[in-house]
């Protein structure tokens, strides 16, 4: 009697440990979304480096289809921290792909998930959507999903990005630590009277793109008037030591910069192009709560057509100017004063 009821008590414990093992492993299974079309078994190409850099906005064929051919018929993977695979049937409808996939990972749990950084390291290309670049540094920085993305630079494959997906792919990132989720986009407005508006967080090392060393990356630029907080980002890196010379590459909606593994990139679509910014010394004031004063910032402005050499830092079929700002108001030496 007492044996029947002690077996039925270990039985008992022992289906309770399996139903909580049960779970817990269905909540990891659960942390990541994978979602492909296409073959189910990976492809084995050899895939060429570049970059595709969007700005946002409408998508690009012409820029996917590039990436998918830096692909070599290999696997796509679209990288995600919120959002479904509508990606998914249009990268599939452009490109003759192997696979086309979106992997969703919300958390660090997820990205701690072995399966993910298998996912990640099977692929050909991989492209990061747009959403909050918050998330994907607060998600995956420090993570295996970090590793992966740069085992997968590092091997010489291809990546892309639009929007938040191109704010991290820079050496230094406006991170967006900070943001609320009902706040507006910092804008030129906050930085300009304070480089150190409390809501200005920038990282580094991210991602380690050896071409995009030293480089911050922008998007939705001239369409949300974001020159001025450009400015506010440079003067920052330069007066936090990070780096005496920066850059930085900042794209307008429905424009792209592709980049070639020897740095020569081309501007393509049908917004204002990209703009090249280049400080030539620090900041005479970036200081908190103080009106930004930062002289002779060299832009060179790409429309689509251009080109652009990021290791000589000229460019062909743009126009070259500078910025100045004097207590907090741009200055340029394009005709009438024009920013942009």
């Amino acid at each position: 009697m007492i044996s029947s009821i002690l077996g039925r008590r270990v039985t008992g414990l022992f289906t309770l440990l399996g139903i909580v093992f049960f779970l817990c492993a269905f909540s990891r299974a659960q942390s990541y979304t994978y979602l492909r079309i296409g073959q189910s078994s990976d492809a084995k190409t050899v895939p060429s480096f570049g970059i595709a850099m969007m700005g946002g906005g409408s998508d690009l064929d012409e820029a996917f289809r590039w990436l998918c051919q830096k692909a070599n018929g290999g696997d796509f993977l679209i990288l995600r921290a919120v959002g479904d695979d509508a990606y998914n049937s249009y990268v599939n409808g452009l490109c003759k792909t192997n696979s086309v996939a979106t992997l969703v990972i919300p958390d660090k749990a997820a990205a701690h998930d072995p399966t993910v950084t298998k996912i990640i390291r099977h692929a050909e290309a991989v492209f990061i959507a747009g959403g909050n670049q918050a998330r994907y540094v607060n998600f995956w920085q420090g993570t295996p999903v970090q590793d992966a993305l740069n085992a997968h630079i590092a091997e010489g494959k291809p990546i892309g990005g639009t929007s938040a997906g191109l704010a991290v792919l820079g050496e230094f990132v406006y991170g967006a630590l900070g943001d609320k989720p009902d706040d507006p986009d910092v804008a030129s407005t906050d930085v300009l009277p304070n480089p150190y508006f409390e809501r200005v967080t920038l990282v580094r090392d991210f991602l380690k793109i050896a071409i995009l060393r030293g480089i911050i990356t922008d998007s939705h630029f001239a369409k949300r008037d974001r020159m001025g907080r450009s400015l506010g980002f440079l003067a920052r890196i330069i007066q936090d030591g990070w780096a005496r010379h920066p850059r930085e590459i900042a794209i307008d909606e429905k424009s792209a910069v592709l980049v070639e593994a020897d740095g020569k990139a081309a501007v393509i679509g049908s917004g204002k192009g990209a703009y090249f910014l280049a400080p030539s010394k620090r900041s005479d004031r970036c200081a908190p709560k103080t009106p930004l004063t930062f002289r002779k910032v060299s832009v060179y402005k790409a429309p689509a057509g251009a080109h652009f050499d990021l290791n000589s830092w000229r460019g062909e079929g743009g126009v070259s100017y500078q910025l100045s700002v004097l207590h907090g108001v741009i200055h340029s030496t394009q005709p009438g004063g024009v920013i942009y």
